[in-house]
C-alpha cells in the first residue's frame, strides 16, 4: 500500500504565494509521473501540472509562468510553486503519484487527500 500526505494549502491574498508538496511512502519500487490537480466548486478535476520520471514537465495554460512543478526523488516528493496566485486558483489541489508497487511491480495512480488553496480579491 502507499500512503501520499500532501502539505501547503492555506488563504493567500491575489498575487500572492504558496507552496504544495506531497509526499510518498509504502512499497514503492519506483516512482513514475507526479502530478498535480485541481477541484474547484461545481467544476470537474483539471491538471495543473505534471512531472514524469524523464523528460519534460507540463502544464495547464491558465498556470504557465506562474506554477513550478518540482521532485525529490531521494524524498519521493513531488512539489508545486505557485506565484501571482489569482482568485481563480482557488480550489482543492490534489497530489497524483503514479508508483510501480512492490512486491509484484504492478503500477498504479494514487492520489493525495487533497488541500484547500483560497485566493482571495
Amino acid at each position: 500500500q502507499v500512503r501520499l500526505v500532501e502539505s501547503g494549502g492555506g488563504l493567500v491574498q491575489a498575487g500572492g504565494s504558496l507552496r504544495l508538496s506531497c509526499a510518498a511512502s509504502g512499497s514503492i519500487f519506483a516512482i513514475n509521473a507526479m502530478g498535480w490537480y485541481r477541484q474547484a466548486p461545481g467544476k470537474q478535476r483539471e491538471l495543473v501540472a505534471i512531472i514524469p520520471s524523464g523528460g519534460s514537465t507540463n502544464y495547464a495554460d491558465s498556470v504557465k509562468g506562474r506554477f513550478t512543478i518540482s521532485r525529490d526523488n531521494a524524498k519521493n516528493m513531488v512539489s508545486l510553486q505557485m506565484n501571482s496566485l489569482k482568485p481563480e486558483d482557488t480550489a482543492v489541489y490534489y497530489c497524483n503519484v503514479e508508483v510501480t508497487n512492490m512486491p509484484l511491480l504492478t503500477r498504479r495512480a494514487y492520489w493525495g487527500q487533497g488541500t484547500q488553496v483560497t485566493v482571495s480579491s
